[in-house]
């Protein structure tokens, strides 16, 4: 194939209904952004605090682009589609495209997804990390704080909250519009509310948090459900998990690095205003990310289909009569995931991320406080955590090659039950870490690179037990209810007015996980190697089996 036609089809699989929208959208967003830079900048003489700011006219100017940029760039996604294009591409699959090796096209895509993976992961990770600067700043309660009036914990659950509103809202999106729509409309929303670093009132900070999270909510389950349709059958677990589990923790050491060697010079701003460069970055990138050929089948836009799948070695085949294609054919609602076949699968799915989300918030999100209330400095708490996130790095690996080598059941049991015996060691260790920073050091390894590991798993295991209709409404699923657990244990820190000790984190993360491992054990099915289509045939035959 000659360059120009490489060319040529590689425009039309990247195309959107409205691309001048689209970028003209973009382009008033970042300036939009941009136009804030000023009013922070103008304060580096007090040590970046805005506090009790009024904002200027750029920055109100800024807003305003910021708001049209995002409704044109969302019409400039937005695309046509009638009921008869989706009937009519009901008994097409893509069987070949799980037979296809790995291909430049491949590498190239999931490099490109690995980047999006990692600046989503930063974002709600820098909320551990501001927490403390902004309870200095506001005169905030927090542990360093016990006499503010209004706690800081308001600040984790705004974003939080975002996160559980983003995965299922971007998760319905995703199934309507297409992956990498929704992708990049996440990437923009990534752009635009970095402008929370520069918000000089606490009530704009939650806004911006709000929204912040709704972006960054939204990015995992979708790249999730766009590598489960892409990635050939015989790779797609070993590299989803790796993206997951191992990327998602590259994400939350640099995060905690860029903390220690930043804020002390920019303030705890800074993590939030570095989410303009990574997110236009992450949209230059875009390029590179096709479009689900199986999410294009299934919306009746074939020639597409076969322009992408053409890229990436493989071709389009009919299997009209195929008994697994019909598992594909119904509806496409959030209730289709708690109904027959799939109600096991997702109520297993639930209670484990409801477990991950527990301990995830409740060790990620308040470590950096309660190292500071055992008595170690800002700098040495960021430093403790990165050290051990880069520890437990290896552990992705070994996950990796079990969850795509070995079993992808056994592996999530596994290391879901090995975070569990994790969490004994806090809870008998206790305020005792404060004079071993060994042993604390080896402690947090579990819970910050396994937590986030298990996250992985549970979400890469949803993105491929769905049928593709609803394949990114069920992987939102995972990820919004992780959060939802987040949720839980911040408002339990509001209502209580201070931050909960490490054992009592441990304590609270542990009982979900145990019951949701029970649960899986019974309900869950194999997916190493399997096509999609045979996984979601399986789901259908076993629940017909069922007394």
């Amino acid at each position: 194939m000659s360059k120009t036609a490489v060319r040529r089809q590689t425009q039309q699989w990247n195309r959107f209904e409205h691309p001048v929208a689209f970028w003209l959208g973009a382009a008033a967003c970042t300036a939009g952004v941009a136009l804030h830079l000023p009013m922070y900048y103008s304060a580096r003489d007090m040590g970046y605090r805005m506090a009790g700011m009024r904002p200027d006219a750029e920055m109100l100017t800024g807003m305003a682009l910021i708001i049209g940029g995002l409704a044109a760039a969302l019409y400039g996604l937005l695309p046509r589609r009638t009921r008869e294009f989706r009937q009519a591409a009901a008994g097409i699959r893509v069987r070949a495209l799980d037979d296809a090796p790995i291909r430049p096209r491949h590498v190239a895509m999931l490099l490109v997804i690995s980047v999006a993976i990692v600046i989503d992961v930063m974002k709600p990770a820098a909320l551990a990390f501001v927490a403390p600067g902004m309870a200095k700043e506001y005169g905030l309660k927090a542990a360093g704080n016990p006499h503010g009036h209004i706690p800081v914990a308001l600040l984790p659950l705004s974003g939080i909250t975002g996160t559980v509103i983003g995965s299922w809202l971007w998760g319905w999106l995703a199934d309507r519009i297409g992956r990498r729509s929704s992708i990049l409309y996440a990437g923009l929303l990534f752009v635009t509310t970095s402008i929370c670093g520069a918000m000089p009132g606490f009530n704009w900070n939650l806004l911006m948090c709000f929204l912040m999270g709704i972006g960054a909510g939204g990015m995992l389950p979708i790249t999730f459900a766009l590598l489960a349709e892409t990635i050939p059958a015989r790779h797609r677990s070993w590299i989803m998990v790796f993206i997951g589990g191992g990327v998602s923790g590259a994400g939350y050491v640099l995060t905690s690095w860029l903390a220690g060697a930043l804020t002390p010079h920019y303030s705890w701003r800074i993590l939030w205003l570095i989410g303009l460069p990574t997110g236009v970055l992450f949209i230059a990138l875009s390029h590179w990310i096709p479009e689900s050929p199986r999410f294009l089948l299934a919306v009746g836009r074939r020639k597409d289909a076969e322009t992408i799948m053409a890229q990436f070695g493989a071709v389009v085949v009919e299997e009209t009569d195929d008994a697994e294609a019909a598992d594909d054919r119904g509806r496409g609602g959030f209730r289709r995931l708690f109904g027959s076949p799939l109600v096991g699968s997702s109520v297993a799915i639930s209670i484990l991320a409801l477990g991950v989300g527990l301990i995830t918030y409740g060790f990620q999100l308040w470590i950096p406080t309660n190292l500071q209330h055992l008595g170690y400095t800002t700098v040495n708490s960021d430093y403790i955590v990165r050290n051990a996130a880069l520890i437990g790095l290896p552990i992705g690996l070994l996950a990796t090659a079990m969850y795509g080598f070995w079993s992808s059941k056994k592996t999530i049991i596994a290391f879901f039950g090995l975070l569990a015996l994790a969490l004994f060691g806090f809870v008998l260790a206790g305020d005792s870490l404060a004079h071993d920073h060994v042993l604390l050091t080896a402690l947090l390894v579990v819970p910050l690179s396994g937590t986030g590991l298990v996250a992985a798993l549970i979400t890469v295991y949803a993105s491929e037990v769905y049928p593709t209709r609803i394949r990114s409404r069920g992987t939102g699923l995972a990820a919004g209810i992780t959060k939802a657990g987040g949720v839980l244990i911040i408002v339990m820190v509001v209502a209580a007015a201070t931050t909960p000790s490490i054992a009592v984190t441990a304590i609270i993360g542990a009982a979900p996980l145990l019951i949701g491992m029970a649960v899986f054990a019974l309900t869950g099915h194999e997916t190493r190697s399997r096509r999609l289509e045979e996984i979601s045939h399986a789901e259908s035959v076993a629940a017909s089996a069922r007394p």
